[in-house]
């Protein structure tokens, strides 16, 4: 039963990064939109989707769209969204992350141009590029106990 167990443990990943795009968004040409009601819809099935994830912290750009895209699932689960830098590095950004989240789960929300280069950053793997109109793509960077990181997308 020993190896059973410690195959279980590899198995089980210490950490997941959740890495999506913000929803929908109303297009009228602003800097800063609000999401329409398909992207209010995508947040709240977000929030269904980690309903009994074990999220330790839910992060978004400081635009209307991604705090409005990561609050449903925050409040699901008592959290704060916390802010970051979305033009900021993403290798920094995603050490940030690996090393103040070693365990459980952590959703983060970011833009087309953004969260292909931070799933890269999470799994130090290749993440293909987020065409300007793909939403519902979900990126997972599972990482092990021993540090070893692979990419999930849905």
């Amino acid at each position: 039963a020993g190896a059973d167990a410690d195959a279980d443990a590899r198995a089980t990943p210490a950490a997941v990064y959740i890495v999506l795009r913000h929803g929908e968004k109303v297009d009228d040409g602003s800097r800063d939109p609000a999401l329409v009601e398909a992207g209010q819809a995508r947040a709240a099935r977000i929030a269904a989707a980690l309903g009994d994830a074990p999220l330790q912290a839910v992060y978004a750009t400081a635009y209307r769209r991604t705090q409005s895209t990561a609050a449903p699932a925050a409040a699901a689960h008592g959290l704060q969204v916390r802010t970051y830098e979305a033009g900021g590095p993403a290798a920094a950004f995603a050490a940030e992350l690996r090393a103040a989240h070693p365990r459980g789960t952590v959703l983060v929300v970011g833009h087309s141009n953004t969260v292909p280069a931070l799933a890269a950053a999470l799994c130090a793997c290749p993440v293909a590029p987020m065409a300007e109109d793909a939403y519902g793509r979900w990126i997972e960077v599972r990482v092990a106990a021993d540090g070893r990181a692979r990419l999930a997308e849905r």
